[in-house]
């Protein structure tokens, strides 16, 4: 069986170290199963602390990073200073930073700087909304919308050093409709993720010869509907974000994934 990769995004959550401790301890001393990879992605401010438990069994991720290696950039953090922190992922493009003004070419870069630091990048992608198709199936215009964002933020991707591909890049298929916070959302099945991730997965191949790139499905990933999308061969994982930080929810997702 192939190994799982499962990523939880804590966003600006919790509020103390405290709790993101209680978190950690949740997993880390009781969930570990061999054949899922659990990646953490806490606040900037908790990176260093979590980095200082000992025996942590988990890899650690980073919500966000800069393009510029070094400089004038206040309040900004490069993606050099996090591989020298110690953090292996970051996660890049996601639908909360685009809906705050950050550009394909923003996010193009970040993808670039990323990868020539070392980092393995968590790249998501997905479109805001799904045409009227029966059974909100993907239609031509949603597959043409994702083939356009990969080209834009993998622009300039040949010419990095191929060693550093494709283990580095992970994709995040996450459908901005189907997220709960979206306005009118709608769940989507795992049929239907399994239809773009294979698409994805195609695309790769054939454009950037990159025939093994892990794709993880996130759209509103939960307690509820981890297993319908995670129990999928063409799903190699799930991008999970609010319930993650959630220590009722985060607890009953671990349950089920021990299963």
């Amino acid at each position: 069986m192939t190994k799982k990769l499962v990523i939880f995004n804590w966003k600006m959550n919790p509020q103390t170290f405290s709790e993101a401790k209680g978190l950690l301890s949740i997993l880390n001393t009781k969930y570990l199963i061999p054949n899922i990879e659990y990646v953490i992605c806490p606040p900037f401010i908790y990176l260093s602390e979590v980095l200082k438990i000992k025996n942590l069994k988990l890899k650690i991720g980073a919500q966000n990073t800069f393009w510029a290696a070094e400089g004038a950039y206040t309040g900004e953090i490069s993606s050099k200073m996090l591989k020298n922190l110690g953090v292996e992922y970051v996660i890049i493009g996601h639908s909360e930073r685009r809906a705050i003004g950050e550009t394909d070419e923003i996010i193009n870069k970040k993808v670039l700087a990323s990868l020539n630091a070392g980092l393995k990048v968590i790249l998501c992608i997905g479109e805001p909304s799904r045409p009227k198709t029966k059974n909100l199936q993907p239609a031509t215009k949603t597959k043409q919308y994702i083939k356009t964002q990969l080209q834009k933020y993998l622009k300039g991707i040949a010419n990095l050093s191929i060693n550093k591909l494709p283990n580095s890049l992970i994709i995040a298929y996450e459908p901005i409709w189907a997220i709960s916070s979206s306005k009118n959302s709608k769940q989507d099945t795992p049929q239907d993720a399994i239809e773009m991730i294979k698409f994805i997965k195609q695309f790769l191949t054939t454009k950037y010869y990159l025939p093994s790139v892990k794709t993880l499905y996130g759209g509103s990933v939960s307690s509820k509907n981890i297993t319908d999308f995670i129990n999928q061969s063409e799903i190699d994982g799930a991008l999970v974000g609010h319930a993650s930080a959630d220590k009722k929810e985060f607890t009953k997702i671990l349950k089920i994934l021990n299963k």
